[in-house]
């Protein structure tokens, strides 16, 4: 009597492990061309096609095409917090927690497989920056979150003493986003390799404007 219990014990997370693992598939491909169309333009047929599934087969996965665009979201999202925010945080606190902070957003800005068409939670912000819904503030509070951990990183760097008092955490986090912009906006529209370092060159300059002076 206990045998098809048991067989079904087995044959459960089977099924679970390989549903999951058609899903994150389904999410790569998902990702990697709402790079390149936007989210809004992302079309069920096309992302069924892709994946090799019928769009009722891709509808078992994902509900509506919200629920796609949602978990296409989360998943860029969760990519930027384990390639940027979290091997930044493995630094000390201070400039070297920051500059890490930066060089692994480049980094991320410059080559992200898995979004070739560039970084989705730039172009997303541009293409629902006026669009009301669950999207547009499942964004506003990503990039509030992503504003608050610079401000947090220059905030610990004017703390140990690296970064002068009257800094402004918000202003020098301002700075380093239009950084950050103008390196992806050069190096993906305008494919120019330079944009980078340049980026680099002037976050360097950033600091050495908010330094603590030299004691006399």
């Amino acid at each position: 009597m206990d045998e098809p219990f048991s067989l079904r014990a087995e044959v459960l997370p089977t099924a679970l492990r390989k549903g999951e693992k058609t899903r994150e598939a389904i999410l790569a491909d998902a990702l990697a061309l709402a790079s390149q169309i936007g989210l809004e333009a992302l079309s069920f047929a096309e992302v069924a096609q892709r994946a090799g599934l019928s769009k009722s087969g891709l509808f078992a996965h994902f509900g509506s095409k919200d629920e796609l665009q949602r978990a296409i979201l989360v998943r860029a999202q969760s990519l930027f917090r384990d390639r940027v925010l979290l091997p930044a945080q493995s630094h000390p606190p201070g400039l070297a927690r920051l500059r890490a902070f930066f060089d692994f957003w480049l980094a991320w800005i410059d080559d992200c497989s898995e979004m070739p068409g560039g970084c989705l939670l730039i172009s997303a912000a541009i293409e629902y920056d006026d669009r009301p819904g669950d999207l547009r503030s499942a964004l506003v509070q990503g990039h509030r979150e992503l504003r608050g951990a610079l401000a947090k990183a220059v905030r610990l760097a004017i703390e140990a003493g690296e970064l002068d008092s009257a800094c402004d955490p918000w202003q020098l986090t301002f700075d380093v986003l239009g950084l950050v912009l103008a390196a992806s906006h050069e190096r993906r529209l305008l494919d120019d390799r330079r944009a980078v370092e340049r980026a680099r060159r002037s976050f360097e300059r950033a600091l050495a404007f908010h330094s603590k002076p030299a004691a006399n």
